[in-house]
């Protein structure tokens, strides 16, 4: 084949990238697996692609570090400490569990092997290189999945999040520990270890010293030039500019990019800078995993594939039945316990990133990574199946969660038995509670249910009626009375769940009116159409209620503001009367 040009490999990748995410679309998959695949397929164009691979690797770990910035960013203090049991002990447990019993096993098969006279190319550097990548799951895979099934709130989401937020803050020492362990001599393991957490608590100690103030002025100063342009070259600047400055400081990129995005979060700019540096991170993050599918040498593993099923099948066995275990010592359900291990059985994009700094660290034999990354791979590829079958491995292996369940829908029947042309709340959060509040001074009958155990206990403690169940769910919706209620109000923020209420109500109790709560209207026409009787979006009702305050202090009368607002309000909720039951 002749001469090429960049052009030419920019869009080949751009083509194969799109055909596999339209194709997972379709298929309902993670965009990242269309990703993946398409480096798969790629990595197989031989020399075509050889002259301009450095480039595009290059822009890959580019997506890695504004990976890394946005992590930073959705680390604030105030989200840490409302799951910090979840963080800080089921969370950190998880990832110190599968690391140290990685670690045991290498030294049990290092002497198993040594005693039947046969060779293992692994030490004990290298095993913790690989207890960290099989301790990450895959957060942009999993996350999508729980909010699809509306299972955030659950018991087993609560546990997957607060180990998957953890495994994020992990990857931080642990991108300090890599490098380290890769500097080691003999004689100074120590001192390494000792110099790299020197240099990054130096690092991050200065930073967050006087970086914090530095962060916010230097913001303000750049935004009062009214320049988008300017303010996100800012953004970048300081972004790549702390990650070269920690990995010259003998760390890493990703982590200084972790530090600029926690430093970021901490100022009135955090929500601009996510929104608009988020495209740009997702499309690299997908170039990231083009570049881990084409270093899989498909004639390897053409003639390994025995070996890469068992690397596959057997660390997710391992991983699942593990956390599991974990799970239930520290004081889950059957179900839910075997729930969260089977949703924290894959490998994860953090897991590719540990595992390709291992390899540049020459801590882990180059003819290990096609085997290893293969079996990643073919983990996250399988995490969709698994976790869509989740409840029938569940309930064919734990038939205390038979009972469990029964017992909760007995539960909810027994509590609304009495209750008739009552309203169904689905969520008790802040909405959810104020609303109920204000059915109970007008004695209106309500049953409102949700996931949050510990949010569903308290209010009990508080003599409220809540009922723990998931609305998404018909069983539990008809255990509500949903056939004799008057209306069912959803009153969380998951257009996942709504549309899937919406279609069990539609079903089978089409006469019953469903009014939906968002937080913008971005959704309305579709969940309109889907079937609800009323969207009521956050925005607008805030908006009003900003008019309403701000006419009062301009001196209007108060009629004339009432007025006002009950026009503007009739024409945006016009449909509400036609569906209201007397």
């Amino acid at each position: 084949m002749g001469m090429h040009t960049p052009i030419d490999t920019t869009l080949i990748y751009l083509l194969f990238a799109v055909i596999g995410v339209v194709l997972c679309r379709l298929l309902h998959l993670p965009a990242l697996l269309g990703y993946l695949i398409a480096g798969i397929v790629l990595g197989q164009g031989g020399s075509f692609f050889e002259d301009h691979e450095s480039t595009v690797a290059a822009v890959a770990e580019f997506g890695v570090v504004l990976l890394m910035f946005v992590i930073g960013l959705e680390f604030n203090l105030p989200k840490l400490l409302k799951l910090k049991k979840m963080v800080f002990g089921f969370g950190m447990a998880q990832v110190m569990l599968i690391v140290l019993g990685t670690i045991v096993g290498h030294f049990v098969l290092l002497y198993a092997l040594q005693y039947l006279q046969l060779e293992w190319h692994l030490t004990w550097q290298g095993a913790v290189v690989l207890g960290a990548s099989m301790a990450m799951s895959s957060t942009a895979i999993v996350v999508k999945l729980m909010a699809e099934r509306s299972e955030m709130e659950s018991s087993h989401g609560r546990m997957v999040i607060g180990a998957l937020l953890f495994q994020d803050l992990a990857v931080v020492p642990l991108l300090v520990l890599i490098p380290a362990l890769g500097h080691m001599n003999e004689g100074n393991v120590w001192r390494e270890l000792g110099m790299a957490l020197l240099k990054a608590s130096a690092i991050i100690g200065l930073l967050f010293w006087g970086g914090q103030k530095l962060m916010r002025v230097w913001l303000s100063v750049v935004d009062k030039r009214n320049s988008d342009e300017l303010f996100m070259l800012n953004i970048l600047f300081l972004t790549l500019g702390l990650a070269w400055l920690t990995e010259h400081a003998g760390l890493s990129m990703a982590m200084g990019a972790f530090l600029a995005g926690m430093l970021i979060a901490e100022t009135d700019f955090k929500h601009r800078v996510e929104n608009e540096i988020r495209p740009f991170h997702d499309l690299l993050l997908g170039l990231f995993f083009i570049t881990i599918g084409m270093k899989l040498d498909w004639v390897v593993l053409q003639y390994q594939w025995i070996w890469i099923i068992v690397l596959t099948v057997i660390p997710v066995f391992i991983k699942c039945a593990l956390v599991t275990l974990l799970a239930y010592f520290s004081g889950a359900a059957n179900g839910v316990a075997a729930r969260t291990g089977i949703y924290l059985a894959q490998a994860g994009e953090f897991g590719f990133v540990l595992l390709s700094l291992g390899l540049h660290q020459s801590l882990i034999e180059p003819q290990w990574s096609n085997p290893i990354l293969a079996a990643m791979v073919l983990s996250m590829i399988a995490t969709p199946i698994l976790i869509h079958y989740a409840d029938n491995i569940v309930y064919r292996f734990s038939k205390d969660d038979w009972l469990s369940q029964s017992l909760q829908l007995t539960t909810i029947a027994q509590h609304v038995i009495q209750k008739d042309h009552h309203v169904i709340v689905c969520g008790y959060g802040l909405t959810g509670q104020s609303l109920c509040h204000l059915l109970e001074s007008q004695n209106i009958a309500y049953a409102a249910i949700d996931l949050n155990a510990e949010l569903v206990k308290e209010s009990v403690l508080s003599n409220h009626q809540v009922e723990m169940g998931d609305a998404t769910q018909l069983a539990h919706l008809m255990s509500a009375g949903l056939v004799r209620a008057s209306a069912v109000v959803v009153s969380f923020d998951d257009v996942h769940g709504a549309l899937k209420i919406l279609e069990l109500v539609k079903e089978h109790a089409p006469q019953v009116p469903v009014i939906v709560r968002m937080r913008d209207d971005h959704d309305t026409d579709l969940l309109k159409n889907a079937g609800a009787a009323e969207v009521i979006p956050d925005v607008f009702e805030v908006s009003l209620s900003l008019a309403s305050q701000t006419f009062n202090y301009l001196g209007l009368p108060k009629d004339q503001i009432v007025r006002l607002i009950q026009t503007q309000r009739s024409s945006q909720y016009s449909n509400l009367k036609e569906h209201t039951h007397d």
